[in-house]
């Protein structure tokens, strides 16, 4: 795992930011992945956001990298209700954060290689909908990280589970001077959290 993101890493593994509410948000999430690790069963989990461009990615490549560390078969994934594009200010932050980030497609919806490790599969990030083909179709948790997208989509087809793990929107700051503050502070609540529900399963 790269120098820089291991630094990253080691500030957010203090649990004790995380407030007893947002840890009974949590323990849903924990719970799924706990099922799935005694029964042995590989892990999907796609987290949904309306636009599939700033929360849902970084809880996707956060849970990735957070399961790296323990859990052996997870495989995260993001989506949207809509298709936007991968806002560049997240890969800005994530980049700033210790990843190796680099286009495979320069389109209007770019394509990203977010990697973690030389050795480690990259998570794959760009904007698409919850139900692309790139996602899982079944036997999946559906992860709504913002209220929009909890409440506009009552249904979410194959979803073995569809847990609530809503974040304030860093979009709120975009072209304001606290910008890079507020996507920063929002990528390391997210890797917090992250980090903290792969630590609570056992094997």
């Amino acid at each position: 795992m790269y120098k820089n993101l291991v630094e990253t890493i080691s500030k957010v593994v203090n649990f004790q930011n995380i407030s007893e509410e947002r840890k009974t948000i949590l323990q849903p999430l924990i719970d799924f992945v706990q099922q799935k690790t005694d029964n042995k069963l590989e892990i999907n989990i796609n987290f949904i956001c309306t636009h599939n461009s700033r929360r849902s990615h970084l809880s996707q490549v956060w849970a990735q990298v957070a399961a790296y560390y323990t859990i052996p078969d997870v495989h995260c994934y993001s989506g949207g209700t809509e298709e936007t594009a991968l806002f560049p200010k997240v890969a800005e932050t994530l980049t700033n954060q210790g990843f190796s980030i680099f286009k495979i497609a320069d389109t209007n919806n770019p394509v990203y290689a977010i990697k973690y490790s030389d050795n480690a599969l990259p998570v794959i990030g760009f904007s698409k909908k919850y139900d692309s083909p790139f996602n899982p179709v079944s036997a999946f948790a559906a992860i709504m990280t913002c209220s929009q997208a909890d409440g506009g989509c009552p249904f979410i087809a194959g979803a073995e589970k569809r847990i609530p793990v809503t974040f304030e929107d860093p979009k709120s700051s975009d072209g304001t001077p606290e910008q890079s503050k507020v996507y920063a502070e929002r990528s390391l609540q997210i890797a917090t959290e992250m980090f903290y529900v792969f630590s609570e399963v056992s094997q």
